[in-house]
């Protein structure tokens, strides 16, 4: 953090203003403007061809996948998709960049206009605009470590040149570093649904650069800002946002003036560096794209990419709790990524309770997918032997005793919860005179609970159900044996 940490009243004399700017990889199979491969972790400098290093005489054919997958992007978003879109050569010299320029979006992108509803901290939800989503392709890597002589030579594996690529940008609407971490982790999630990207992070399909400045409370005019580049997590943008906040303000407050410029994140250090002075814009000298046509999006093929975009999350969410009498919580964990709400939905279908089946994917198997540091899909239990759990419960022919322990000898096992009840076949005590010889066994043994009770203390009966439930090995009817329990207490 900045050399002191400041006051609450100095920081709440100050307004955060941040826009990011997210780079997204579309998960086409080839580049945006030749057949090469777009496959990561291949060989460095083996998906590369005269278009993608900018040859003589090699001409750049648009992908139409890249178009569809950006129009699905807009529409997910908010977007207005333009009819008519141009092309531009982006020019600036950079080693990784072979061309000398990118083919990029200028004046007249894609799509416009957009916006993502997030939840704030009083628990409200605040729209964040989205100026533009505007197509481009992505530059090569260069790679400055790894190498014996890294001190003094830079790789460059030029594989990324070409990969097509769609650009957000948010307008400055947020105010917090949690509003910045929450418009990424719903974008994300948009995009996720949408199946145009993997969003990896790690690998490079997804990028953020956040700009921030601050304004006294109240100021109309924004105050100068930094670029935060570097940053590989949306918890790192959120600690990245929240230390260059605070140095801005410590930098005002001590009499300084605030540079506009572009700084890197050290997360080891936990710290922002200065990277290049950006006093002035940049002049990339963009204009058209020569030897690429406007992009033109009918209505024909609008109408076709609105016709395969899915319910999205948010909407899925209100709907599955109408639906299926789901908490907000639950309902938010179960569309945390496509495939697992659709496996969800699945199965709720088949059940006879869908509250039961959420009940136990998030409490009985998500605790101990948890504690085993497994992800969903590892699970020993299938959707199947889900429901069929679900149902058993639902029936009463098994308690939720028994059910644990039938999940733990499949956790153990690794065998899916069908064969092992098969095997171990539980079965219920429903007779009601065995249990009431349990109940009376266990009220002769606790005179004192009794006396309790009997004095007003209701939730003895829970002691009750406890002692004749480990007596009967978890097998007496947990519905029966509650009533007895009361009737006999009561007698």
């Amino acid at each position: 953090m900045p050399a002191a940490a400041l006051s609450p009243e100095i920081m709440a004399k100050y307004e955060p203003v941040i826009g990011l700017e997210v780079h997204v990889q579309l998960l086409t199979s080839t580049k945006a403007f030749c057949s090469c491969a777009n496959q990561f972790g291949s060989a460095p400098n083996t998906n590369i061809c005269p278009v993608c290093l900018g040859l003589p005489g090699a001409l750049p054919v648009l992908n139409a996948k890249a178009v569809e997958y950006a129009t699905l992007a807009s529409l997910a978003l908010n977007c207005q998709v333009r009819e008519r879109s141009i092309f531009a050569r982006k020019n600036y010299f950079y080693p990784d960049l072979p061309k000398g320029y990118q083919i990029s979006q200028f004046d007249k992108p894609i799509a416009e206009h957009g916006w993502i509803d997030v939840p704030t901290a009083d628990g409200s939800m605040k729209r964040i605009g989205i100026t533009r989503l505007h197509m481009e392709e992505d530059a090569g890597k260069s790679i400055h470590d790894g190498f014996a002589d890294s001190a003094t030579r830079t790789y460059l594996d030029l594989n990324r040149c070409g990969t097509p690529l769609a650009e957000i940008v948010s307008e400055p609407d947020i105010r917090t570093p949690d509003e910045a971490f929450e418009y990424l982790t719903r974008l994300k999630e948009i995009l996720l649904y949408t199946g145009v990207s993997d969003c990896n992070m790690e690998e490079g399909s997804l990028r953020c650069d956040a700009n921030v400045s601050v304004r006294p409370r109240g100021q109309e005019k924004f105050g100068t800002k930094a670029e935060v580049k570097n940053v590989n997590s949306f918890r790192f943008i959120r600690a990245a946002l929240e230390y260059e906040i605070e140095r801005q303000i410590e930098v005002i407050e001590s009499g300084g003036r605030v540079m506009q410029e572009t700084r890197l994140w050290n997360a080891a250090e936990g710290r922002t560096y200065s990277m290049r002075s950006k006093e002035q814009a940049h002049d990339y000298r963009y204009f058209p794209e020569p030897d690429l046509p406007p992009l033109v999006v009918s209505a024909e093929f609008l109408e076709a990419a609105k016709k395969k975009l899915p319910e999205l999350p948010e909407a899925r969410r209100a709907r599955m709790i109408a639906e299926y009498e789901l908490t907000a919580k639950d309902a938010h964990t179960l569309t945390a990524s496509r495939e697992f709400a659709d496996r969800f939905e699945a199965a709720a279908k088949a059940a006879k309770s869908p509250r039961r089946v959420a009940n136990l994917l998030l409490s009985e198997l998500g605790g101990r997918l948890k504690a085993l540091g497994l992800e969903q899909e590892q699970s020993p239990v299938s959707m199947a032997g889900v429901v069929m759990a679900a149902d058993l419960l639902e029936e009463d022919k098994i308690s939720s005793k028994q059910l644990k322990q039938l999940l733990d000898v499949c956790f153990e096992k690794s065998e899916d919860f069908p064969a092992v009840f098969e095997r171990e076949k539980p079965q219920q005590i429903t007779d009601a005179s065995a249990i009431e010889k349990m109940i009376d066994d266990v009220i002769a043994a606790n005179p004192k609970q009794v006396e309790q009770y009997r004095a007003g203390k209701k939730t003895m009966a829970g002691f009750f159900v406890g002692q004749v439930m480990k007596a009967s090995k978890g097998q007496a009817n947990p519905a029966l044996l509650n009533e007895l329990v009361t009737k006999k207490l009561e007698d």
